[in-house]
Order: C-alpha cells, then structure tokens, then sequence
C-alpha cells in the first residue's frame, strides 16, 4: 500500500468519461510522475486526488482514491481537512497579490494560527524547504508578485509546506518557466521527496526521467503502463510506451 492508493477510478465529466479504470499506486516519500499527451487524464487525477473536481459541474466518480487507507471520497474526511494534508502547485505561478510573508503565512493564519512568533517560525522554514529563503529574506514585506517566475513558482511550493501537508500535488510546476528556474524547481522536488509523497504531472520526458522513482504512461484517460521510471524509459513493456517516450506519437 502507497502513501495514496488510487482503485479502480472513473472519472466523468457529464457525458464525457475522462478517465477509465484507473489503478495506480503513489509510494510514501517518493516521485511518481504522470506522462502521456494533453488530454490523457493526468491533470484531471491530480484534481480528483484532492477533489478539485469537486467544483466542476456534472462531475462524477466511481471507485476509490485512498490516503493512508482512508477513501476520500468515503464521507470520513472533509475536504479542509484533505486540502490540508495533499497540497497542490499549478502548471502556472500564482501568487496571492499581498506580501512574501503573507502569502506563506496564509494558510497557517486560516487554520487558526495567530501568534506572530509562531507565523514567523513557520513563514521562514517553508521558505527555507522552498529554497527560497536567502533570496526574499529581507524583504518579506514587498509584494509577491514583484518576484521573478521561477521565484513565484518557489515561493507557491513554501505556501503549500506552510500548512505542513503530507502529499504534493504539482501540475507542470515548470512548464511556464526558463531551463534554470526549472532545474531549481527539479533540484527541489528530489530535495522534498525526503519528506513528502509527491505526484507530478510533466509533458517533459527527461525530467520525468531525472525526478521521478516511478512513472505512469496515460492514453486516453487508461494508464497504459506503470512501473519504476528506470524501467519504463529503457524497457518498456508496451510499444504504445515505447512510441511515445521515444517520440513516435504524442
């Protein structure tokens, strides 16, 4: 069993059946990405393992998506608490138009966390575990938003560690950044996966190769294969994986 277990999942939006039975295992403290063409479905499992398709019309989903053993879509967990437990970085940086320091300190200050000497504890660590400390540090009080793309990118991960989640999420955290933010971003993630499961969506297949432990192929909304990434880029066990790791199609 995984860090998230995900059985036998149906994925539908209205009519449209956007994934179709899919199984798949996310190891504790590892990198498992998500490869495949736009519009396979990986993006669209990433928000069902934290129910942000819950927000979307007509959206509905049979089958089991497991934390710790625990179904969150049983009734048991309510979504504050699993949005706190499986954080989430978008494809593009999104900063909240406020401070540095109010970004990260966001999330603590709606869990209740008020004393300033706590907030700041917390604001410098995840700040820290995002790399991104000694670059912002003096000057936590300027807006966010003055703040390079790959600094962006940086500061949204230490507003997810700030509420000290369990999982990440990240949906092409590099896919609007330059090589040498993206390498940052890279070195952070095998930096964090000491401490954190992590799930990563990527259109790159060498930095799926550089990042990940293990590797799910999606086509049309099935995954196709998946298994240890060394494994599936240097013997892949099914040629419609082979096709597309070796650019063929997709």
């Amino acid at each position: 069993m995984g860090k998230i277990d995900i059985e036998n999942l149906n994925l539908y939006y209205g009519e449209f059946h956007a994934l179709r039975g899919v199984s798949l295992s996310a190891p504790e403290r590892g990198i498992t990405a998500l490869i495949g063409p736009s519009g396979c479905g990986k993006s669209s499992l990433l928000k069902t393992v934290n129910r942000l398709n819950d927000l979307s019309e007509g959206c509905r989903v049979e089958g089991r998506v497991l934390l710790d053993g625990e179904d969150v879509y049983g009734g048991g967990m309510d979504i504050y608490t699993l949005r706190r437990r499986v954080g989430m970085v978008f494809q593009k940086p999104n900063p909240f138009p406020m401070s540095i320091y109010d970004n990260v300190a966001f999330g603590p200050r709606s869990h209740g966390v008020r004393a300033r000497s706590v907030l700041d504890g917390i604001v410098e660590e995840s700040l820290r575990r995002a790399v991104i400390w000694d670059e912002v540090k003096d000057r936590l009080a300027g807006s966010a938003l003055r703040l390079s793309g790959g600094q962006q990118q940086r500061l949204c991960i230490a507003r997810a560690l700030a509420v000290r989640p369990e999982t990440l999420l990240m949906d092409e955290p590099t896919s609007a950044l330059d090589p040498i933010s993206t390498a940052k971003i890279e070195e952070l993630a095998s930096e964090l996966k000491k401490a954190y499961t992590i799930i990563i969506v990527t259109h790159n297949m060498q930095q799926a190769a550089r990042v990940s432990d293990r590797t799910a192929f999606f086509l049309l909304g099935e995954v196709v294969e998946l298994g240890d990434t060394s494994r599936i880029f240097t013997a892949p066990r099914d040629k419609r994986t082979e096709d597309y790791i070796t650019g063929r199609f997709g």
